[in-house]
């Protein structure tokens, strides 16, 4: 039987990672509906589905991009869902703690700017590889781009349906609290920034005499076709 796609097999770390995240999940739920919280059932469900979903597109995306995202950036978005119900709406709905939206937030952005990262390669395709700083800048401006769209949901929901997902009705406290998830967001994906940009010029991370090594060859090769091009008379940007 021909493969549909093929995916590399995943380290064993990351695969019980996913596992025990969806079992959190399936507690969780279960806990909810035992107890009469059937709307946290009906989350827990719908979270499990959503990360099976990812698997589900890896297996027949084909050629599409998502074939090609990193099994990291899978396991970020496992912890982050599992977090996010397990930890986060417990918190929020039995008890009057205000802060655990703090660390979705910064996470949410430092993973949005992460997988951006990856989004920018595969965009770019075969083509002349993209700076560094390039990267850098578009996945920080996608990130927030994200953050700001989700706050566009939130605002919708909160006027459509009387949700109150931003805290309060149209005033101060509601500008307030869409403002700090702002930056607080904003704040982890500068952070994912910076961290994989360093690791992706060798500063950090494993190897990171081997990578800074084979990231200055890349450059210098990027520098010689740059003078070629010149000296050609030839477009310099239509051709790299």
């Amino acid at each position: 039987m021909k493969k549909l796609n093929h995916i590399p097999v995943l380290p064993k770390g990351h695969q019980i990672c996913w596992w025990v995240c969806r079992a959190l999940l399936f507690l969780w739920g279960s806990w909810g509906l035992l107890h009469g919280y059937t709307s946290e059932f009906i989350q827990g469900c719908f979270a499990i589905a959503f990360t099976h979903l990812w698997d589900l597109f890896q297996l027949l995306g084909g050629r599409s991009f998502i074939t090609r995202v990193p099994y990291q950036l899978q396991t970020m978005l496992n912890c982050f869902i599992c977090f996010s119900c397990v930890v986060g709406t417990t918190v929020n709905t039995r008890t009057s703690f205000p802060y655990i939206d703090v660390p979705e937030h910064l996470f949410a952005g430092y993973m949005a700017c992460y997988g951006a990262f990856f989004l920018s390669e595969i965009m770019q395709g075969k083509k002349q590889p993209l700076k560094i700083s390039v990267q850098g800048l578009f996945s920080f401006n996608f990130a927030v781009a994200l953050l700001v769209g989700w706050e566009f949901y939130e605002f919708t929901m909160d006027r459509l349906y009387g949700f109150v997902m931003q805290h309060g009705e149209q005033g101060t406290y509601a500008l307030t609290d869409t403002m700090i998830d702002l930056i607080l967001g904003t704040a982890g994906a500068l952070c994912a920034m910076f961290v994989e940009w360093f690791r992706r010029v060798g500063l950090l991370g494993k190897n990171k005499a081997a990578v800074r090594a084979a990231y200055k060859a890349k450059r210098e090769a990027f520098k010689k076709e740059k003078a070629r091009l010149y000296a050609e008379g030839k477009d310099v940007l239509e051709n790299l």
